[in-house]
């Protein structure tokens, strides 16, 4: 009797730890393209994003490179508009980008570190938005973006920059 009770308390121990140890989805405030740079004429904005790297090799394609993981592009309700095959195409490593009409979209994405990350992004006319859940932080022009509060992760890893959705509002 003592043994089964050992037993059940060291698996009840063994599923509470296991819990402690599970990453939480994570919800991000809204992401936009960077105020940094000038809008040039165009209808339709675009949307790149850095997702966490797929966790195996493509073994079938030359060179082998690492992939990011695909996700999905909600409408601002949560209805389903695209899920994204995240790579380029090329022999470049880098993830593919989407051409949006303008306005506000959800990302659900594999981050990092975390399960599954839940990114409101802002697309304006003739604009990237690009989001960084990677952990590589590759911005450009960091020290401008460390000065515009930028959006960041839980462990405080830039995920972009914050967006202007008064923008959005306007006619």
């Amino acid at each position: 009797m003592k043994s089964l009770l050992a037993v059940m308390f060291l698996g009840g121990v063994a599923l509470l730890s296991g819990c402690a140890f599970h990453k939480q989805a994570v919800v991000l405030d809204a992401v936009g393209p960077s105020w940094l740079k000038p809008a040039a004429a165009g209808p339709k904005g675009a949307l790149v994003v850095y997702t966490a790297w797929a966790p195996n090799a493509d073994f079938n394609d030359m060179p082998l490179l690492r992939q990011y993981t695909d996700y999905r592009i909600l409408s601002e309700e949560g209805r389903l508009l695209q899920v994204v095959h995240n790579s380029n195409g090329s022999v470049e490593e880098g993830p593919q980008t989407v051409e949006l009409p303008v306005g506000k979209y959800r990302v659900v994405a594999r981050a990092n570190g975390y399960k599954t990350v839940t990114v409101p992004a802002v697309i304006l006319a003739d604009r990237l938005t690009t989001v960084c859940l990677d952990g590589s932080a590759l911005w450009p022009d960091n020290a401008a973006l460390l000065r515009s509060n930028p959006v960041r992760l839980p462990n405080g890893e830039i995920a972009g920059w914050r967006a202007n959705t008064e923008s959005l509002s306007k006619p």
